[in-house]
């Protein structure tokens, strides 16, 4: 299980410390690394936003490695591309995450874009299918995202996993009483609502360098970090395609809003089928579509001005006298 966080982060009243006040724009958000192929999925991303007549602007979080070509691509899909620095992890903490999550702490930058009031980020290999902006409109103060599921292998390092315990069917194994009380609920950090704050973002890093080593990197750390402030909300809106085989009974794909890809060879601009479980049927069909979406050029982005310029969007210093006001526990509830 992830461990405690050895700081108070959040306010009195259980919501999220805010200085973000006046503010009131709202977009989506992704983020993306390096020269590879990952490009794509913004495109599609980007088209699939369009195609579900989202009112909100995607912004593009790249890391400086990220080549001119591909910022142009970016641009000319109407994203907003804002450079951050990368955030690296205290040199103890890099050998026990996996190598290939490392680089998503840069993720982190994010909280820093107070110009807008609230933002859903969406990782890269994620399409929306169905409009999903009403879920700006939820309560804030809180973070938002689907709970994950424990049965894949990649969770072979945790107690949930050597149980059988699945916080998805708590009631198929439940948590041995001997352990003390079930984990916290746990969420998939690929597609989460939350508000960007200057408070938020300084604690953040200052929790980062702090906080002990986990397995799954910014997912565990958010996880930690947000324990008592999450509320779950109903799986369409992230549906990781390992609950097509671990967990069909709580599938119902024809109400799914949002896919994420995120499965041993489901990247739809690199899927050959050959992968375990990538010969499905449902697997082919949700590949297809989000080729459709891609492929298809009404999609693309038009209008009458240029699309926004890229910004440079970073903070070198953690502010070491911020305030740490105490927690106060909430209640999430179960997904609907």
């Amino acid at each position: 299980m992830a461990p405690e966080i050895p700081v108070d982060v959040f306010s009195g009243s259980g919501k999220i410390s805010t200085l973000n006040t006046g503010y009131s724009k709202r977009a989506y958000v992704t983020f993306l690394a390096g020269n590879g192929d990952y490009v794509k999925g913004v495109v599609g991303l980007a088209k699939g936003l369009r195609k579900a007549k989202s009112e909100y602007p995607l912004v593009v979080a790249i890391l400086p490695d990220v080549p001119e070509e591909h910022r142009e691509i970016l641009r000319s899909q109407g994203c907003i591309v804002q450079e951050i620095e990368p955030i690296y992890p205290p040199q103890n903490q890099i050998q026990f995450a996996m190598a290939y999550y490392v680089i998503n702490y840069s993720k982190l930058r994010i909280w820093n874009f107070e110009e807008y009031s609230k933002m859903i980020y969406l990782d890269a290999d994620i399409q929306v299918f169905e409009n999903i902006d009403n879920l700006f409109d939820m309560a804030d103060g809180y973070f938002y995202a689907v709970m994950d599921c424990f049965c894949e292998k990649t969770w072979s390092h945790s107690p949930q996993f050597s149980i059988g315990y699945c916080q998805q069917c708590p009631d198929k194994v439940t948590w041995p009483a001997e352990m003390g009380s079930p984990p916290p609920l746990y969420f998939n950090a690929g597609m989460f609502v939350f508000e960007p704050s200057r408070l938020t973002y300084e604690n953040l890093l200052e929790t980062l360098q702090i906080t002990p080593p986990t397995p799954f990197a910014e997912q565990d750390f958010l996880n930690m970090f947000f324990q008592k402030v999450y509320k779950p909300i109903p799986l369409a809106y992230n549906l990781v395609l390992a609950m097509l085989w671990r967990h069909p009974e709580n599938v119902e794909l024809e109400k799914v809003k949002v896919v994420h890809y995120c499965a041993a060879g489901s990247k739809p601009w690199r899927y050959t089928g050959k992968e375990v479980n990538m010969d499905r049927e449902d697997i082919k069909v949700l590949v297809e579509k989000w080729w459709d979406i891609y492929n298809d050029e009404s999609l693309d982005f038009k209008a009458e001005n240029p699309a926004p310029e890229e910004e440079t969007y970073s903070r070198a210093s953690i502010i070491s006298t911020m305030p740490e006001p105490a927690i106060s526990y909430i209640p999430a509830p179960s997904a609907a």
